[in-house]
């Protein structure tokens, strides 16, 4: 884009960033100009689509109950091959209690049920606020707008963020911040499984080796993990006119090292798979799980932060809830050493901090796995 053309883009964007929740709240029978992609960019419904639909994408399973008990090195070799080829797990069995997560989902839709008036006073284009109103993917970036209003949480220390976070619906805070002590629960207990999974040898999982062995809670990776940032998103989609024009979020990788997503009951989420987006079939009650960036330069790309996009549909509004965990904000993050062998596995990846982060997608439109591109070393072998 032209130095000239970043005035008129900037006075185009104000116009929409009061929201789309805001927009169909008005109104709407057609979707915006700003909101419509490129053709190459646009979800596709084929006619062959509807003669024979692709049947939609049944992820990985791991059960917690199993997980925990004699069959962990069996779950531990399945949780191992989803993060290879999927980059995806569901999780059941979790122990978070169903009122937890149905209680999450309303009071969110309550929140944007609110008028606007209310839900601007957390409107801020500052990354770093503890909450954050939005819209689109990146709406000081986004040349096309996403089909989406968010709210973003920063979660821990709980205690530091908790005054900040919105007071109306009067149960909110008490609420979410529930929720996001629970996620972080369940974050920590399958983050000591991924870690034991990618130190384990293919003897060790036939062996059964015990975690003590492995990755032991001594380790700094584990600490370093459990003590990490946490960062609440949810995400609204509400109903769109001509979903065959737009995207709920477009096609992305997750920044940090897990995050942990709450769906309500609307399809929504497309992982790539080959040349093909395929719908999630999602479980009730279960979390879907994905690897983030941080994720594949820890595991040196043996686990893979796979790309997925949101679609939107023009009969239901939808609510997400994504709890993002990771490192620290103030640590790098590269290959994990206790993996890394200069000959037969070298580090593949620069090791990268937030700032370096939030630098780069303030110099560019974030698009697809750019970010995690820019920090692989490409070895002469």
């Amino acid at each position: 884009m032209s130095p000239s053309m970043i005035p008129e883009v900037e006075e185009e964007n104000k116009k929409y960033q009061k929201g789309v929740k805001h927009l169909c709240d008005n109104g709407l029978t057609k979707v915006p100009t700003k909101y419509i992609l490129p053709e190459p960019d646009r979800p596709i419904f084929r006619k062959s689509d509807k003669i024979k639909p692709k049947e939609n994408l049944k992820l990985p399973v791991i059960d917690f109950a199993e997980l925990l008990g004699p069959n962990r090195p069996r779950v531990l070799q399945t949780l191992a091959n989803a993060c290879e080829t999927y980059g995806f797990f569901q999780v059941v069995n979790h122990g978070i209690e169903g009122d937890i997560s149905k209680n999450m989902i309303d009071v969110c839709k309550r929140f944007f049920e609110l008028p606007y008036v209310e839900r601007s006073k957390y409107m801020s284009s500052d990354m770093s606020a503890p909450v954050r109103y939005g819209t689109s993917f990146n709406q000081n970036k986004d040349n096309v707008f996403c089909w989406r209003d968010f709210l973003k949480l920063f979660s821990h220390p709980l205690p530091d963020y908790l005054p900040h976070w919105p007071s109306s619906p009067s149960d909110f805070r008490g609420l979410a911040a529930t929720y996001a002590k629970e996620t972080r629960h369940l974050f920590h207990m399958i983050v000591r499984a991924i870690l034991e999974s990618l130190d384990r040898t293919d003897a060790g999982f036939a062996a059964g080796e015990s975690p003590e062995n492995l990755c032991g809670g001594g380790d700094e990776a584990v600490e370093e993990l459990e003590e990490g940032s946490q960062l609440v998103v949810v995400n609204c989609y509400p109903p769109c006119p001509e979903p065959e024009l737009t995207l709920g979020m477009p096609p992305h990788s997750d920044y940090g090292f897990l995050t942990l997503l709450l769906q309500d009951d609307v399809e929504g989420l497309q992982i790539l798979s080959g040349d093909d987006w395929l719908t999630v079939d999602p479980i009730p009650g279960s979390f879907v799980v994905n690897v983030g960036d941080h994720l594949e330069i820890f595991s040196n790309g043996r686990y893979k932060s796979v790309l997925h996009r949101v679609l939107v549909n023009s009969c239901k509004p939808r609510i997400s809830v994504a709890s993002l965990h990771s490192f620290p904000t103030n640590s790098t993050v590269k290959p994990w050493p206790k993996i890394v062998d200069d000959r037969s596995n070298p580090p593949r990846y620069l090791g990268t901090d937030f700032t370096t982060f939030l630098r780069y997608i303030s110099s560019c439109e974030p698009k697809w796995k750019n970010f995690l591109e820019s920090r692989k070393i490409h070895h002469k072998f």
